[in-house]
């Protein structure tokens, strides 16, 4: 049997796009039953971006890693894992194009789709292949046309559907500033959120969403932070899917939350599902709003019914 070194992995760059188009409370009012107080009062969120005539997952993809790229060396990327819900084609995946798009050869290429909390999952896959020796260097995006399969009359899930990417780059350390994924699904709540019908619409069941983002959710949540040795005092910053600030800010509050920073992007750029949690921490970051090494607790939840998160440290 083969003697292998099991090391860690460590973020080294943060990327993020969203498309030019903005979609404000008032542009709704337009379309649907329904207004700028209501929405802010239910949701938090005052506009969100929408995608253009020539934006698509894999373009927004692309571009979010070119931003994450920049102090890393495109060529070294032996391995691309996209989290999306919301991508239009079967096959080829969205990596195999994001791989052609950046010029490279040969490198692995996965698409994972377990929804809003699409990102952890794809960050803990990467961690493991980069940690065990496979892959050099990674990177993990998450990419979402939420608007694709938005539909307009339908007040309750218009005002909260957004498009956009986010990206890391991850790379091979010897002392992990990752930690062990903690991960689960709730089988019987999978109906509860889904990109269904004819034409495919997004829908959810929003009280069932709500109840356990209130309860369920603070829980897992805590066992990440378990599963990573530390308590909340012990965490900087607070990454969670951007789904409702109505639940980002309970959720930050069942946890004990107190100086902590945590990231309320859904206000500008609305649930982004898969593609939330590295856009809003990568905005912040690059706005110079995070402490370099600081430590970020992750967390995602939403379709499927699926949950996951992991502790990062923040570039230094």
């Amino acid at each position: 049997m083969m003697n292998r070194t099991y090391l860690g992995s460590r973020v080294i760059g943060l990327g993020h796009f969203q498309p030019e188009k903005i979609l404000s409370n008032h542009d709704l009012e337009k379309l649907v039953d329904t207004n700028d107080e209501w929405i802010q009062a239910r949701t938090g969120i005052k506009e969100r971006r929408m995608v253009g005539e020539n934006d698509t997952v894999v373009s927004m993809a692309v571009e979010a890693a070119r931003m994450a790229l920049k102090d890393a060396d495109v060529a070294t990327v032996d391995l691309i894992v996209v989290a999306s819900t919301t991508s239009q084609n079967r096959t080829p995946n969205v990596a195999s194009r994001v791989a052609e798009a950046l010029g490279l050869e040969r490198p692995g290429v996965l698409d994972i789709n377990t929804a809003c909390s699409g990102f952890e999952y794809a960050v803990a896959v990467a961690d493991q292949f980069v940690s065990s020796g496979v892959s050099e260097r990674a990177l993990v995006i998450g990419s979402e046309a939420l608007t694709n399969f938005t539909d307009y009359t339908d007040r309750t899930t218009c005002v909260l559907t957004a498009d956009g990417a986010g990206a890391f780059v991850l790379e091979r350390t010897e002392e992990p500033e990752i930690s062990p994924v903690a991960w689960g699904s709730i089988p019987e709540l999978g109906d509860a959120v889904v990109i269904a019908g004819e034409p495919e619409y997004f829908s959810q069941n929003g009280r069932n969403v709500m109840r356990w983002a209130l309860t369920g959710a603070v829980k897992e949540a805590q066992k990440v932070l378990e599963k990573a040795g530390l308590t909340i005092d012990d965490i900087d910053v607070l990454a969670f899917h951007q789904a409702n600030l109505r639940i980002i800010e309970p959720l930050a509050k069942g946890l004990g939350a107190k100086d902590q920073i945590v990231i309320k992007d859904v206000v500008n750029s609305g649930n982004t599902s898969a593609a939330s949690v590295p856009l809003g921490l990568s905005k912040a970051w690059h706005a110079g709003e995070l402490p370099r090494g600081g430590r970020t607790l992750l967390f995602g939840f939403g379709g499927g019914f699926t949950f996951a998160g992991q502790v990062i440290k923040l570039p230094a």
